[in-house]
């Protein structure tokens, strides 16, 4: 028995070792040693080339891969975001090409005004009916009466009757009080010495910065002009997404820095950046704040001020809401105060017969607006244009 129960425990060990010896050498077969770990890879599974992470596993576009919120993500390329590139319109003649979307919203107030001067008589009370025309278009009290003196000069010096006869006449009036000889051109272009002009991009919260931060770039591009973007709002965890993927969508780097972080410092980091890759210009994103948080103006002084040891920044442009009329005057003058405004951004006239707004912000500031929001679209966003904006504010369809 002793004997018999000796014998099956001798069979149990030779099968085990005939077992192993066949599985670690595959059939007689020495495996391959394995290469000696390289310094600095890190090989857990799933990154780098572990060997661990099988065949089948699909690949992740780098656009989608998470990334830690200290690391500056740059596409520039379509290689790095997994898609083509889109191609914008150019800027030259784009109010033109939306300018019936903006008469929709307008045409109200033209033919509210061709109604009343168009009547048989032009008594005082007509004329106090076209004042509060204008007025309720946010034009302003001065712009306003100013205008409307200058209509009542020349109806009565010229005679006019008809509404044909009126019509260029106003437009004119219009046309003159936005006005036509304002230098509305946007500093992008590079500096002599080969650094990129630097644009800042300020408003208080809600009025569209990001978005007209990224569309902005898509101006830039369209128009030749290679773009980085900075996201120096780092207190509202979108933001930075946002900007990033309107600068992949037509080849421009974004520079970030972690949530919460100092804006000042990614404004710095942006145009050293911007000086890296040797492109055109740098477009700023800030954020929002209300014109009545001393702290937050304070900061905006800083971000400014520690772009400025790069270079001079060529351009402060607040963004400012239609829909918010005379308010948007208040708050660009305390944003003056804080900055040196070079230009405004009139975003949301689609959705306001308040455009009116325009005269106001210039005369009030003597800021000029030089660039308009009509919509969602990406391409919505245009150079201002005094003629095309007026045959818009009249609705002057005959034009369209």
């Amino acid at each position: 028995m002793i004997e018999l129960i000796g014998l099956l425990v001798a069979v149990l060990v030779l099968t085990v070792v005939a077992v192993v010896a066949f599985v670690s050498g595959k059939g007689g077969r020495r495996s391959a040693p394995r290469p000696a770990p390289k310094p600095g890879v890190d090989y857990r599974p799933g990154t780098g080339d572990d060997a661990e992470v099988p065949r089948d596993t699909p690949k992740r576009l780098v656009a989608v891969v998470e990334l830690p919120d200290d690391v500056a993500v740059l596409p520039s390329d379509t290689e790095s975001v997994g898609r083509p590139l889109d191609v914008p319109e150019p800027s030259a003649g784009r109010l033109t090409r939306l300018r019936s979307r903006l008469a929709r919203s307008q045409s109200t107030l033209g033919r509210g005004l061709f109604a009343l001067l168009s009547r048989d008589n032009l008594d005082e009370d007509t004329w106090e009916e076209v004042e509060d025309t204008l007025l309720g278009a946010d034009m302003g009290v001065a712009a306003t009466t100013e205008l409307v003196q200058r209509l009542r000069t020349r109806v009565r010096v010229d005679g006019v009757r008809t509404v044909s006869e009126l019509r260029p006449m106003l437009r004119e009036e219009l046309v003159t009080a936005i006005g036509a000889d304002v230098d509305r051109t946007l500093q992008t272009m590079p500096h002599p010495d080969g650094s990129p002009a630097v644009v800042l991009v300020v408003g208080v919260n809600g009025t569209g910065k990001t978005t007209t931060c990224g569309k902005l770039a898509r101006v830039l591009v369209a128009d030749g002009r290679s773009v980085v973007l900075g996201a120096a709002d780092t207190f509202r965890a979108a933001a930075a997404d946002q900007l990033q993927t309107w600068g992949e969508r037509v080849g421009a780097s974004t520079v970030r820095g972690p949530e919460g972080g100092d804006p000042a410092s990614v404004a710095f980091d942006a145009v050293a950046k911007g000086k890296e890759l040797k492109v055109d210009t740098v477009l700023i994103d800030t954020a929002g704040r209300l014109h009545t948080k001393t702290g937050l103006m304070d900061e905006l002084g800083k971000v400014k001020r520690v772009i400025e040891k790069h270079g001079p920044v060529d351009e402060t442009l607040l963004v400012l809401d239609a829909t918010t009329g005379q308010n948007g005057v208040v708050q660009a003058r305390v944003f003056t105060e804080a900055v040196t405004v070079t230009g405004i951004v009139l975003t949301k006239l689609d959705g306001t017969a308040k455009g009116g707004i325009v005269i106001a912000v210039q005369r009030e500031l003597g800021i000029p607006v030089k660039l308009i929001g009509l919509g969602e679209g990406p391409d919505d966003l245009a150079p201002f244009e005094p003629e095309a904006f007026a045959d818009a504010l009249l609705g002057d369809e005959a034009a369209l």
